[in-house]
């Protein structure tokens, strides 16, 4: 029986609701002491878990949020760059055969499809790097990571590191939005030579007026205006429009346009998400001085009195009969 009780009062914890068994040894009121030591913080005291609660544990670690904008970026990414690779090799074979007969013509625009090539692959080893550090950042900052430790740390330099993610996140995000809008172009020439074509397919019984129905390819720029032929009209435009070469082509380019979304979609979430994994931590900080002045408080109280504070109320109402 604590001794509190034996003078008809009760004991009050001004730090919160107690947390473990060990917690409530530290805090209590022993007979005959005239001192107790002051705890510095909450102990945690675990039972044994097995194997489905310790896998919960694990799971509830993982950054869910991180995770999927991680998966979007790759498959983005691996969209794009797969499709824009194989797109800039058919369409050389296009120009190359249907739209420019000398070398010359045309030499200018393979060295452009190369270089553009060359900078495919540094785009995707660039972003599979960079959604690795992304994972790792998300598994670092995440809310879940401190139910799974129990305890919350955070240095100047871990939030200076994410705060430079954020930038360089919102940044990404906003060059990928001039790479996606560069990559409706080719969707919106092919859109043209295909809908030209249709044309051509309703009105193939007037052929005087399909021989006027062309596709330039100069006035998109991929040929200079010296080029020959430069163009298909009439019949020869709707033959390349039947080709493999032709539809493959533009199936690509679609899909390199909807892999060049997911990207910015990803690239969008994750910066959300990393901005709101900020705040939660200032909010983390914030609580961790707010208790680190409540322990000081008790400690200064608790020297003051020279042993346990006590309430001067009665602890029920059978106590004051």
């Amino acid at each position: 029986m604590h001794c509190c009780r034996n003078r008809k009062r009760v004991e009050i914890d001004i730090r919160g609701p107690k947390t473990s068994c060990a917690y409530h040894h530290q805090t209590s009121c022993r007979a005959g002491s005239s001192s107790s030591k002051l705890p510095t913080g909450p102990e945690l005291i675990l039972p044994d878990m097995g194997c489905y609660d310790c896998c919960m544990r694990c799971l509830g670690g993982v950054p869910y949020c991180s995770l999927v904008a991680t998966l979007l970026c790759f498959s983005g990414i691996a969209l794009f760059c797969g499709c824009t690779h194989q797109a800039l090799t058919e369409t050389e074979r296009l120009i190359e055969t249907y739209f420019a007969r000398n070398l010359q013509d045309y030499i200018t625009l393979a060295y452009i499809i190369q270089y553009f090539q060359y900078v495919i692959y540094g785009l995707a080893t660039f972003f599979f790097v960079y959604c690795i550090i992304l994972l790792a950042e998300g598994f670092y900052t995440t809310s879940a990571a401190k139910q799974t430790f129990g305890e919350f740390r955070s240095t100047m330099c871990g939030r200076c590191l994410s705060s430079s993610f954020i930038v360089m996140t919102y940044v990404l995000a906003v060059l990928w939005l001039l790479v996606f809008a560069f990559s409706a172009l080719p969707v919106h020439f092919f859109y043209n030579m295909d809908a030209t074509c249709h044309t051509i397919d309703v009105l193939t019984e007037t052929p005087a007026s399909i021989n006027q129905l062309c596709v330039d390819a100069r006035q998109y720029g991929l040929l200079p205006w010296n080029a020959v032929p430069g163009k298909a009209c009439g019949i020869t435009l709707s033959t390349i429009c039947k080709t493999r070469e032709y539809q493959m082509t533009y199936d690509l380019y679609i899909a390199a346009f909807a892999g060049a979304g997911i990207t910015l979609l990803a690239l969008v979430h994750c910066s959300l998400h990393l901005a709101l994994n900020q705040v939660y931590l200032r909010k983390l900080r914030k609580r961790a001085k707010e208790e680190r002045r409540g322990y000081d408080l008790y400690g200064r109280l608790q020297r003051d009195r020279g042993g346990t504070l006590c309430s001067p109320y009665p602890a029920n109402m059978s106590d004051t009969s």
